[in-house]
């Protein structure tokens, strides 16, 4: 089955203990929790004392995702917080194994996100270690562009891994993240292509988010 991580940045800010329980009450087990820090991402919703408080009130995993251009102190930060998946750019890592093993030594699932455009061959020696790989399908923080669309490659990249992944017989998940629709859960979480999305404004109504989280389950 595909897994739904709700992207916490999507909820509604003002009221996101009260969203949090509308996601456990829809059956959710992910939170997708983006940190950015205005630079490698020019955007910065959410703070860490944010996240904190928030991992107190609930059991949801925590499926962190690091867009920064500094990695070190946000998954040192991270790790004490207690978080269970915890992905970061392979773009702004100079060591990607050291990294990996910075978090599984916490006894937290690791994973290597990758901008659009940046190429799988990165991941050649390492994909062995990772529990999962994200994939961006737009480019990190530019959601708020008009007009910004999934890139036309993606697919091929998605299948791409996913041949890499079974060619070592790995049990690696696929992660996608970056106006996931309806469509593309339909389009790559049946065939198998995909196993985690990451569920944002494109599918989901802040306004209706029970009813909303419930179709996507459905799917």
């Amino acid at each position: 089955m595909s897994i739904i991580s709700p992207s916490l940045i999507c909820l509604d800010m003002c009221n996101l203990e009260s969203q949090v329980r509308i996601l456990e009450q829809a059956g959710i087990n992910y939170l997708h929790v983006d940190i950015l820090d205005g630079h490698f991402s020019p955007s910065m919703p959410l703070g860490l004392d944010t996240v904190r408080q928030l991992r107190a009130k609930t059991s949801l995993k925590f499926d962190c995702h690091v867009m920064t251009t500094e990695q070190d102190y946000f998954v040192d930060e991270l790790l004490d917080i207690g978080v269970e998946q915890l992905i970061f750019h392979a773009e702004t890592q100079p060591h990607i194994d050291g990294m990996i093993n910075r978090i599984h030594s916490k006894g937290v699932k690791a994973g290597v996100a990758l901008k659009p455009s940046t190429p799988l061959n990165v991941l050649d020696y390492v994909l062995e270690k990772c529990e999962v790989v994200l994939l961006m399908l737009i480019n990190p923080g530019y959601a708020f562009v008009k007009g910004e669309q999934q890139v036309p490659y993606a697919e091929r990249k998605i299948k791409e891994l996913r041949d890499m992944i079974k060619s070592r017989n790995l049990d690696t998940k696929i992660e996608l993240d970056g106006r996931i629709s309806e469509k593309n859960i339909i389009d790559w979480g049946k065939t198998g292509l995909a196993d985690i999305f990451v569920t944002g404004s494109t599918c989901l109504k802040r306004d209706d988010l029970l009813n909303s989280l419930r179709r996507l389950e459905n799917l």
